[in-house]
């Protein structure tokens, strides 16, 4: 189990560093095929910032299926699940079409 508030040290769970840091603990537990329980118990404040690197990323890495056998949450808001929901949506949408999304980015920054 990772509990959040621990792991942070804090009860806002608002920085992509922050969210690195989890993806990491996921990322190990998922390569040994481990389940990992994220646990929101006391967390009261939550981005998508956060979110995107801890949970967004790992849709780059594993398919649905495995998350949802993988990955299951405790103590999280309906609200804070809202956020999540979309934050999955777009992950899932950026990484399955990553080269076309990196390519609008590059055009719209006018980089070759």
């Amino acid at each position: 189990m990772i509990k959040l508030i621990d792991v942070l040290n804090s009860p806002a769970a608002v920085s992509s560093g922050g969210g690195q840091k989890v993806f990491e603990m996921i990322d190990q537990s998922f390569q040994k095929k481990e389940t990992v329980i994220l646990d929101f118990n006391g967390i009261s404040l939550l981005t998508s910032a956060f979110l995107n690197a801890a949970i967004g990323q790992l849709y780059n890495k594993y398919n649905s299926d495995i998350l949802i056998k993988l990955l299951k949450l405790e103590n999280i808001s309906n609200t804070d699940k809202m956020l999540l929901k979309q934050v999955v949506e777009r992950a899932k949408e950026y990484f399955k079409n990553k080269e076309s999304q990196d390519s609008i980015y590059k055009d719209s920054l006018g980089d070759e």
